[in-house]
């Protein structure tokens, strides 16, 4: 389980970074990885209303967004926005963020392609404000649900506090311990169920990629699905993420990852490796399959379609016989 928190105060070590941080803690108590994106302190320029992504699903301004948030965002089976509240709404640097997600609204509702983790995502809001007004947070739970659809995420509900404001509040609420462990609690265990798959090649950008989008695509409610390469590639193959959203399927902003990266002190339920390996491999599982792809630089596009198809049917076959 990934769970990625948007801290979104520039206040450090505040109310918010507490509430946050004690819900990363309770998260890891469950297994989880996490990690927390410090909104205020990244390089995020506002949107410009270019329009740009409405077009071609693509965003002209160059920041961490594109090469290092998005994929973040696309990786995590839990969102976590945390902020304070500003005019009943969140603080300018999270809007901000917000705001250059409507790329990722662009691809599934303009160009109608799919995030394979979409419909398993789920997204989660700690919110606190330091006055008691009855509608205190009603903008910011609105902005919240349009976030989590744009980005593929089901918004699960959240935490809210009023009468938030000095140091240490937050710590010494009565009840915040318990919320946020009951909260975790309710988030992440049915995550716990699910069985762990690796999909291993060379490079981890193509064949790899394309198998693990089709099983997180197919039931990603019953496998925690991860992919990885030998020597990992800088990038995805551009004619594989064509090819798979010629399927409606989007394979843009995922990254390789290394087996070192992947292959953590947890075993897996099954290793499957999408082709003939460089190197000898040790994984952490009792159930190693290989397949026999083979791709090279010379594999045309109408080649790839067709191992595509084989790869489907091979995810649709082993989800039937689990």
């Amino acid at each position: 389980m990934f769970v990625l928190g948007l801290m979104g105060s520039p206040r450090k070590k505040g109310n918010t970074n507490y509430l946050l941080t004690t819900f990363l803690d309770e998260c890891r108590n469950f297994g989880a990885e996490t990690e927390i994106i410090d909104v205020p302190k990244r390089n995020i320029k506002p949107c410009m209303e270019y329009l740009t992504c409405e077009k071609n699903g693509t965003c002209p301004i160059k920041d961490e967004m594109e090469h290092e948030i998005i994929p973040l965002l696309r990786k995590a089976d839990l969102i976590i926005l945390a902020t304070p509240m500003f005019f009943y709404s969140c603080s300018a640097q999270l809007k901000t963020l917000i705001d250059r997600t409507q790329l990722l609204w662009a691809r599934k509702y303009r160009l109608k392609i799919t995030d394979p983790g979409r419909a398993w995502r789920k997204g989660f809001l700690l919110a606190l404000g330091a006055t008691k007004g009855k509608n205190l947070f009603e903008g910011m739970i609105f902005t919240a649900k349009y976030f989590y659809d744009a980005v593929g995420a089901k918004y699960e509900g959240g935490l809210t506090y009023r009468q938030i404001e000095f140091p240490g509040d937050m710590e010494k609420h009565p009840t915040v311990q318990q919320e946020l462990k009951d909260a975790v609690k309710t988030l992440l265990s049915p995550l716990l169920l699910r069985k762990r798959i690796l999909f291993l090649s060379n490079d981890d950008s193509c064949l790899s990629q394309a198998a693990s989008s089709f099983l997180k695509l197919y039931a990603g409610d019953r496998y925690e699905v991860f992919n990885a390469g030998i020597k990992p590639s800088a990038g995805i193959n551009t004619m594989m993420i064509q090819i798979m959203q010629e399927r409606g399927i989007d394979m843009e902003y995922r990254k390789p990852e290394s087996l070192e990266q992947t292959n953590n002190s947890k075993s897996f339920d099954s290793v499957i490796i999408t082709e003939s390996l460089s190197l000898e491999i040790q994984c952490n599982s009792e159930n190693i399959i290989q397949w026999d792809f083979h791709i090279n630089a010379e594999t045309s596009s109408d080649e790839l379609r067709e191992i595509c198809d084989q790869i489907d049917e091979k995810i649709k076959l082993f989800i039937s016989k689990q």
